[in-house]
């Protein structure tokens, strides 16, 4: 039986086959995501249980943590049991993490320290969610993200192409 370290707080351990996802959820996820996600479950362990409703016993937040863990093979996954007075009440907290995701804003010079961080103890780029195609490694060292042209939290105007790393404040 595959399994992966639960290293995350959990009301019960549940074979896979008794979740029940809820089909109201919006969100998909494609191959590649579930792909990164079942390594990053495999490799780190649970870093979160999946939310599932005692009122429903269907699941809530983690949707996309239990493709994934299905697409690794594995048999046992952390849940997490939430009480919930309503239905509206569920779906507003499922959407709602959902949406947080979505509102947040990514330091892009903070997330490349990070990345050679990672790099430099030797993990591989997918144990950061990262797949090798996302990389380039650049003359200095320096590994950008995937071609793109975005701002820093600081204003700093920040371009990849080519492998290079440039910024512009």
């Amino acid at each position: 039986m595959k399994t992966a370290k639960i290293k995350c707080l959990y009301t019960e351990i549940w074979p896979i086959e008794k979740l029940v996802e809820n089909p109201k959820n919006p969100n998909r996820h494609p191959e590649d995501q579930l792909r990164v996600l079942g390594h990053l479950i495999v490799a780190h362990g649970w870093r979160n249980p999946i939310v599932v409703s005692r009122r429903s016993g269907m699941v809530v937040k983690g949707h996309g943590r239990l493709a994934a863990a299905r697409r690794a093979g594995l048999q046992e996954v952390p849940v997490e049991l939430q009480e919930y007075s309503s239905e509206a009440e569920e779906l507003a907290d499922m959407i709602a993490d959902n949406r947080i995701a979505e509102l947040s804003e990514r330091d892009e010079l903070k997330v490349l320290d990070v990345l050679n961080t990672i790099s430099t103890d030797g993990l591989p780029s997918l144990d950061a969610g990262y797949t090798e195609a996302e990389f380039v490694s650049s003359e200095t060292g320096l590994r950008v993200l995937r071609s793109s042209n975005t701002t820093s939290s600081s204003g700093t105007r920040i371009s990849s192409r080519n492998g290079l790393l440039s910024s512009a404040g």
